[in-house]
Order: C-alpha cells, then sequence, then structure tokens
C-alpha cells in the first residue's frame, strides 16, 4: 500500500489512518472511490456530531482587495479550544472568502421562506407550460421532475452550504464542513454571515 496515496488521502480528507487503509482496501486503491467512500464515512461522523451544542467559535471577516465586497461570518464549534486552531481559522476564512466571492442569500435549504419557495415553483410551472406545444403539455409528474431540478438549481445558486466551493467547485460548502466535523471531530456550524457591497 502507498504511503505516498495515505498521505495524499490524509491530506484530502482528513480522516484517520485506518479508515483511510479500509477505504483504499475496499476501493481497490482506487484513489477517487476511496474518497468517496470516507466522504460517505465522514458524512455519518458529521451527522453524529450535529446535535452537540455549538456555542464557541468565532467572527471572521472578509474584504476583497480594493475594499468594495467583505464579509462577515459567524462560524460555531462546541469548544473554544478548537475555535483557536488554524484549522478552524482556515475553514472560517475560507467560507468568509467564498461568501464574498458567491454571494448567497441564506446559510441553508430551510431557510428559504415558504413563500419564495412557492414562487419559484411558479415561475417554473408557466415557463415549462410556455415552452410546450399546446397538443403537447407535460404530465403531472414531469413537470414536478422539472420543478424539484430547477428548484434543486435554485438552490445551489442562493444557499451556502449548496453552493459548490469557490475553491474547489467539485466540493459543496456542506461537504467541506462535513469533512472539518470529521477532521476536528466537534460539531461546526454556520450560524449566520452578511455580505457587504459597496454603495448597494
Amino acid at each position: 500500500m502507498s504511503h505516498d496515496l495515505i498521505k495524499e488521502l490524509r491530506e484530502i480528507t482528513g480522516a484517520g489512518m485506518m479508515d483511510i487503509k479500509n477505504a483504499l482496501a475496499e476501493s481497490g486503491h482506487d484513489k477517487e472511490k476511496a474518497i468517496d467512500l470516507l466522504r460517505k464515512k465522514g458524512a455519518l461522523k458529521a451527522g453524529k456530531k450535529a446535535d452537540r451544542v455549538a456555542k464557541e467559535g468565532l467572527v471572521e471577516s472578509y474584504i476583497h482587495p480594493g475594499g468594495r465586497i467583505g464579509a462577515l461570518l459567524e462560524l460555531n464549534c462546541e469548544t473554544d479550544f478548537v475555535a483557536r486552531t488554524d484549522d478552524f481559522k482556515t475553514l472560517a476564512k475560507d467560507i468568509a472568502l467564498h461568501i464574498a466571492a458567491a454571494n448567497p442569500l441564506y446559510v441553508s435549504i430551510e431557510q428559504v421562506p415558504a413563500e419564495v419557495v412557492e414562487k419559484e415553483k411558479e415561475i417554473y410551472k408557466e415557463s415549462a407550460s410556455a415552452k410546450a406545444t399546446a397538443d403537447k403539455q407535460p404530465s403531472e409528474e414531469i413537470l414536478n421532475k422539472i420543478i424539484e431540478g430547477k428548484l434543486a438549481k435554485y438552490y445551489e445558486e442562493v444557499c451556502l452550504l449548496e453552493q459548490p466551493f469557490a475553491k474547489n467547485p467539485d466540493l459543496k460548502v456542506k461537504d467541506l464542513l462535513g469533512n472539518a466535523v470529521a477532521k476536528i471531530g466537534e460539531n461546526i456550524q454556520i450560524r449566520r454571515f452578511a455580505r457587504y457591497v459597496l454603495g448597494s
């Protein structure tokens, strides 16, 4: 088993040595498959930690060069010890930079107001009907699938956790958070954020 590959996977995922060795064995030493397995296991670990109270943490800021765009973020964890680690500080800096770059409106899907979701559904429904010909209207089932797909895309645009991470679009912000939870070993939550644009 390649030590370089184990080291690389440890850097990418933050998983423990035994978890990495097991994932490599299970995936037939396929790096990408091993990462997927570790992410799934990491997500399970993150899920178990999600119920624990996160009241420590820090407020991080990012100001884009030129001073025209900035972001403030409150990132929470369980202990002051973790809040002072370089890993946690780097995570907070990366998420604040992402907020400035990607302009999310909400932290999570759950925060999107019901009336906004209904309005979006209405727009997608009218759009799909307008594109169809009078004699070939989509069935209710197909229409619902179109609406679901467009809603998922909308959430990716406006919800911080659903957005592709600015520094690595292969990861969503929620994956970045899940990996950090698995590596650091505490519940980590994005509590709130604000984004500022000069003159708006």
